[in-house]
């Protein structure tokens, strides 16, 4: 057997590391990776110090809570994509409008919820190993709202905020995943592959990076009020 097959025969599982301070949940998403094979878990973290030292590990994905005790990991999210090439799932107990935005526009590559099953959970991993972005119904549910009829401020002008409007395919999508669909669900009801839909939603993560900047606004006075 030459180098190449053997590699494909056996091949060298994806390095995973946890920030979760919960230690239920945290043993919990523990054992759903330890459940296959093509995972290790290099190492674990309750915080955010704790976690920043595991970078210099060079885990292929995080797999990250938000409210953690010593900060966010909002904050950790741009540490993580300077120090190594590891992917930043975030997986939180939260589904607000304002959790999803602030997640996907600091830069993490996907957001699921802690309710999602282990098959979720497994899955959300393996698509954004591959270069893709999972995304919660939750999630879609508020990019759609966020995309589709984001907030004009007098800081950024309409027709900038329109140029970064959903396609038709883009709102096809996330309309897929709000109702539970997963990739494959999604690429079938659409007609293309798995791989276009990870093309969209990178489309659609960028529209983000643009428009939560008036969405940051929206929030703040949605708060003050």
């Amino acid at each position: 057997m030459d180098e190449t097959a053997a590699h494909a025969a056996n091949p060298v599982p994806a390095r995973i590391a946890i920030i979760e301070d919960d230690p239920v949940v945290r043993q919990y998403f523990m054992r759903i990776i330890a459940s296959d094979t093509g995972y290790d878990i290099v190492g674990i973290a309750p915080d955010i110090a704790t976690g920043r030292a595991l970078i210099r590990l060079k885990p292929d994905l995080f797999l990250m809570d938000i409210g953690l005790p010593d900060g966010s990991g909002y904050d950790l999210v741009p540490e993580i994509k300077a120090g190594s090439q590891a992917k930043a799932l975030v997986i939180s107990a939260f589904g607000d409008r304002d959790t999803v935005v602030r997640a996907l526009s600091a830069g993490a590559d996907g957001y699921l919820l802690k309710d999602s099953t282990p098959a979720q959970v497994l899955d959300g991993i393996a698509i954004t190993l591959a270069g893709g972005a999972p995304v919660s119904p939750a999630a879609a549910v508020y990019l759609l709202d966020l995309l589709r009829n984001p907030p004009v401020t007098s800081e950024q002008p309409a027709s900038t905020v329109s140029d970064e409007r959903l396609t038709p395919r883009e709102t096809d999508l996330l309309r897929a995943f709000s109702e539970g669909k997963s990739y494959k669900e999604a690429a079938r009801a659409l007609g293309i592959s798995p791989h276009t839909v990870g093309n969209h939603v990178k489309s659609i993560y960028r529209k983000l990076e643009v428009t939560s900047r008036s969405e940051a606004l929206f929030a703040t006075g949605m708060r003050k009020g």
